[in-house]
């Protein structure tokens, strides 16, 4: 059954963001404005994340409403009560148990807005970086998400992960690192190099938003796993709740022209320039889907199988691009391939013996019980 939720999950990332990619790509090209006189970029992906997770919220409320019992209050279907805080006794009677601390919906709320504060703020850097440093450079620091994954963990909520965790994600990351830096992304690199901030201090700034985008990363999925452990919610119940929050205007890490908030220039650009509306809600929408299936992923696996998914959707889909459009790989690619294969293959042999191991257990546990 957990191999099927799997695949499952697997599926539904990888064919949502695909979607998601293609309208991103669509946004990412100039509008015409409504009167005619030209065309203008947008340039407000705060905005963007905020339409996604308003529409992330929304189906999982409507999925959480369409799926709960009707006993459940509203608080407990959202997962702000547990459902044992108050159980009824032999008697008929419910006997209130005294509140445990780690439940609390103050402790849960906190820590959705912590994820909050961590979700709005990473976007930002990401996008400010791409001013100082190459695409390529952006690509490459992203493909070492599972490091910072695993670090948060370890830092924020002291989590330990079995020996064979730090081997994968270091098969994985390398794996990921040598396809990228090998890959022919000169011409996106020159592309993009006309948008390049080149002063003396370019590169160290880039990486440094870069980190702090990593940083926010890591400290997003490590949170959401210590929400998950240790408030014990679905992936719907957190998705309902999380939002991204609009921050003030920062000319730093998101300029805009007059000092107006990133919000009001987004609406400004959508009344000047109406053709954004379906692009921006097919977005938002196979986006929101996606969050369903990342959430799905996050609460039955964890944030390593997460971000090992979501890392190698690109290299997946660029294999399968291999094989469609007989488009051809360096050498240095089919090496990253085969070290990512193999990362994702001792991951899968050890699952395996873990599975086998809990059958033989049940097994002789069966065996006693019929003895008896």
């Amino acid at each position: 059954m957990s191999f099927i939720r799997l695949a499952v999950c697997i599926s539904g990332v990888y064919a949502m963001f695909l979607l998601w990619a293609i309208a991103q790509e669509r946004l990412s090209v100039p509008f015409e404005r409504i009167d005619g006189t030209g065309s203008d970029k947008f340039k407000s992906p705060l905005f963007m994340g905020t339409c996604q997770s308003a529409l992330s919220a929304l189906s999982a409320l409507i999925y959480i409403l369409l799926r709960r019992k009707r006993s459940d209050t509203l608080s407990q279907s959202l997962g702000l009560v547990h459902k044992d805080a108050s159980a009824p006794t032999s008697n008929g009677k419910h006997h209130h148990h005294k509140p445990d601390p780690r439940y609390s919906v103050k402790s849960l709320l906190l820590r959705y807005a912590q994820c909050s504060i961590f979700i709005t703020s990473a976007a930002p850097f990401g996008f400010a970086a791409l001013s100082y440093i190459s695409y390529p450079a952006m690509v490459l620091g992203k493909s070492c998400k599972l490091v910072p994954v695993m670090i948060m963990n370890v830092l924020l909520y002291r989590r330990k992960f079995a020996p064979h965790k730090y081997l994968v994600v270091f098969m994985v990351t390398t794996g990921i690192t040598i396809f990228m830096g090998f890959g022919n992304d000169s011409k996106k690199g020159k592309a993009k190099a006309a948008n390049v901030n080149t002063t003396p201090y370019a590169n160290l700034i880039g990486m440094t938003y870069l980190l702090i985008n990593l940083a926010s990363d890591g400290a997003i999925n490590s949170t959401q796993d210590e929400i998950f452990s240790r408030h014990k919610v679905t992936g719907q119940q957190m998705i309902s709740l999380l939002s991204v929050l609009p921050l003030p205007y920062i000319p730093v890490i998101h300029p805009s022209a007059g000092g107006q908030t990133e919000l009001a220039g987004a609406i400004a650009f959508i009344q000047s320039h109406p053709s954004i509306i379906v692009p921006l809600a097919q977005f938002a929408l196979t986006g929101a889907l996606g969050q369903l299936f990342i959430f799905e992923t996050l609460q039955h696996f964890g944030s390593l199988t997460l971000v090992t998914i979501t890392l190698t959707r690109k290299l997946f889909t660029m294999l399968l691009s291999v094989v469609v459009y007989k488009h051809k790989l360096t050498p240095g690619q089919w090496l990253g391939t085969a070290v990512v294969f193999a990362g994702i293959s001792v991951e899968a042999f050890v699952k395996r013996k873990e599975v086998h191991a809990k059958r033989v257990i049940q097994e002789k546990e069966k065996a006693k019980l019929k003895s008896l």
